[in-house]
């Protein structure tokens, strides 16, 4: 049963609509442009897209203040349009999760202005209240240094409402049955209308116990229980990806101790431990990070990630460990953002394509499903000149012409980045095209490698033992198959020495160019990896099929 799991061995590829291509020439990308370029994600080896929020709503926190969950923003096109792209994405075998934002609403959301209306409003009970300033009013803030406040007083409501995010954000009060069941409402349409799941903001938030003097007291599992269910019901196969930056003790209440709880969570902790080991070129923080959130729930998956549309959270490291992550990627405090994050692209950070590819390589190989970002398999770069985490939201570069393909208009919703290595005169996808040896199509090649190694999502894992503290090395093993994954995360070369007891594992073949190890009379093997070098094995040869079970 486990191999009808899709999600195990997916590809996710995560963009936002209003930076990924405009076709109408008003400067937003649109739903008509993805279509057109639903083409290009299927020739990369994409086969489920991630789109970020696409309703309604006033922008002022990127889409991600909704005001009303049944549509889509003008900008984006139609409901038609949104049809036509789930038509589109279907035909090419490519499913489609959308944002489930349903911690709080935009403040200009109908049901919030029905809520302030007064304490008699048939909504009020949908948000949360207090009449008097609470005494944590100030505390619990996301976005510390930008944001100022929990607690906000709404002089129409003669009340304090709550918000976790921005204060032009309320938050839903969940505990209400009724808004539980508005939040069923919402992903039964969008399940109906095609789409495979959810991606699930902020899912801790969703879960905590609200009000004055109590925030975040509890999280109430039975809610995201609930929510499993509804969507089991409605669409057997569609599933939950949540959004937890927690401590890996607390990542299996998320999951479920029997898997009724989010089938794919983000590994958020060892994200920020591979930051670390790309750092300092010691992978043993890595290596137990990997094991703290190793999960034995059969349904559950963790999806792997370099970088996403907000800024890369280092914040759950050791204070001399985020030092050294910050002093290294990012050590001007314009790269920097809410005291525990970096706001840059991934290909600026590492700054040469040695380490870029290693560390997507590592990524790919991680137990559980990869998730990139539209233009990290180009190397975009950052704009740092934008505010906070829009350093990062600059449009897709598609070629070099005018506006860089993205859109004939002549203001966009973001600059385009144009000037210095990481142009797009430089960087797009049409010189990379045509480039044998870009960025691109090595990407290319690691999708498909990844997707004729199932062993990495269904199989068995373990971190085996090596002299080396800069090379980590994967081992999988998936009905009689076998895995063996090598990287090496210094700028100097290694021996990676390790022992493997099989007799079929005695012969492994690369998967990444033609040569293989041949184990020594102590059934051990040592392969030398270059600066920033990896590799990726099968043992015993290609005819591992003949050994399935």
């Amino acid at each position: 049963m486990i191999e009808d799991l899709w999600y195990k061995n997916a590809i996710i590829y995560s963009l936002d609509l209003e930076t990924f291509m405009d076709l109408n020439g008003d400067g937003v990308g649109d739903f008509e442009g993805l279509s057109r370029r639903l083409d290009y994600l299927q020739a990369m080896g994409v086969d489920t897209v991630w789109l970020a929020p696409f309703q309604p709503t006033p922008n002022k926190d990127n889409g991600y203040d909704i005001k009303d969950y049944y549509g889509v923003d003008p900008r984006h096109g139609t409901s038609g349009n949104f049809v036509e792209f789930m038509h589109q994405a279907n035909k090419r075998g490519i499913k489609v999760i959308i944002d489930l934002v349903v911690n709080h609403t935009s403040d200009e959301h109908p049901w919030f202005q029905n809520a302030r209306s007064g304490e008699n409003a048939k909504l009020r009970d949908w948000y949360v209240w207090s009449r008097k300033k609470p005494r944590n009013w100030n505390k619990g803030m996301v976005f510390p240094g930008v944001q100022k406040a929990t607690w906000t007083y709404d002089a129409k409501a003669k009340a304090y409402y709550f918000h976790r995010f921005y204060k032009f954000q309320p938050d839903l009060n969940i505990e209400n049955r009724e808004v539980r069941e508005e939040i069923h409402r919402i992903m039964g349409y969008w399940l109906e209308l095609g789409v495979a799941g959810f991606r699930v903001d902020a899912v801790p938030f969703i879960l905590e116990t609200q009000g004055a003097g109590k925030l975040g007291s509890e999280l109430k599992f039975d809610y995201l229980k609930e929510m499993r269910r509804f969507v089991q019901w409605r669409r057997g196969n569609a599933v939950l990806l949540g959004e937890a930056n927690v401590e890996p003790r607390e990542s299996i209440k998320f999951f479920g101790e029997e898997g009724e709880g989010l089938h794919l969570m983000f590994n958020f902790y060892v994200n920020q431990y591979l930051f670390y080991s790309l750092a300092t070129a010691d992978v043993r923080p890595l290596a137990k990070a990997l094991e703290e959130t190793r999960t034995k729930v059969p349904s559950a998956q963790w999806a792997n990630f370099l970088r996403n549309h907000d800024e890369l959270d280092i914040d759950r490291l050791k204070e001399e460990e985020k030092q050294k992550v910050f002093e290294k990627f990012g050590p001007q405090k314009k790269m920097q953002l809410y005291d525990r994050g970096i706001r840059r692209r991934l290909a600026p950070m590492l700054g040469n394509r040695q380490q870029l590819e290693l560390a997507y390589s590592v990524m790919f190989s991680l137990p559980g499903t990869p998730v990139m970002r539209y233009g990290d398999e180009l190397g975009m770069g950052e704009n740092l000149s934008l505010e906070e985490r829009d350093a990062v939201r600059t449009p897709m570069q598609w070629s070099g012409d005018a506006q860089a393909g993205f859109s004939e208009a002549n203001h966009l919703v973001h600059p385009l980045i144009d000037e210095g290595p990481y142009a797009y005169q430089r960087v797009n996808v049409e010189a990379q095209r045509r480039d044998p040896g870009s960025l691109l199509n090595w990407m290319t090649a690691l999708i498909r490698l990844r997707q004729e190694c199932p062993e990495i999502g269904w199989g068995d894992w373990e971190i085996l033992e090596t002299d080396s503290p800069q090379i980590l090395v994967m081992h999988y093993r998936w009905q009689n198959s076998c895995l063996v994954i090598l990287h090496n995360f210094d700028s100097h070369a290694h021996v990676a020495s390790f022992t493997l007891q099989e007799e079929y594992e005695q012969t492994l073949v690369n998967l990444c160019k033609n040569g293989e190890s041949k184990a020594d009379e102590n059934r051990q093997h040592h392969i030398t990896l270059n600066a920033y070098g990896y590799a990726w094995y099968r043992a015993g040869g290609l005819s591992h099929f003949m050994r399935k079970a």
